[in-house]
């Protein structure tokens, strides 16, 4: 699977999964999308076939519902908390684990087709 960070995430994230040999990108940093509205931005992950982990739930699950609707599928949506998975400098290594895990559980690229996941 190959997947996208939203601009709330450090592109470090990114940056580390990548020497790992993963193909993830940053919206901050790697591809300068910084505040693309939230359609354009799910419409370029899946164009570039990538799944995409925000922390914008409030707008992106009502996004995925619409999509569903009207019969358009994204490559994957995964959602994080702040109470359960805080962004900080301090939590980079967990996300990153966190992330690597799911990876490798789920090396086809279209593992998550339409489907809303929480990264706990």
């Amino acid at each position: 699977m190959r997947l996208l960070l939203d601009e709330q995430y450090s592109p470090e994230i990114a940056a580390r999964l990548r020497r790992d040999g993963y193909d993830v990108t940053a919206v901050s940093g790697d591809l300068g999308l910084e505040g693309m509205n939230d359609e354009p931005l799910l419409r370029k992950a899946t164009a570039d076939g990538r799944a995409l982990l925000t922390n914008n739930v409030r707008d992106f699950a009502p996004l995925a519902g619409a999509w569903a609707a009207g019969e358009e599928e994204h490559l994957g949506l995964f959602f994080t908390s702040d109470e359960s998975l805080p962004r900080s400098r301090n939590t980079i290594g967990d996300y990153v684990e966190k992330l690597r895990e799911l990876l490798d559980r789920n090396p086809g690229d279209e593992a998550f087709r339409a489907r809303v996941e929480w990264l706990t």
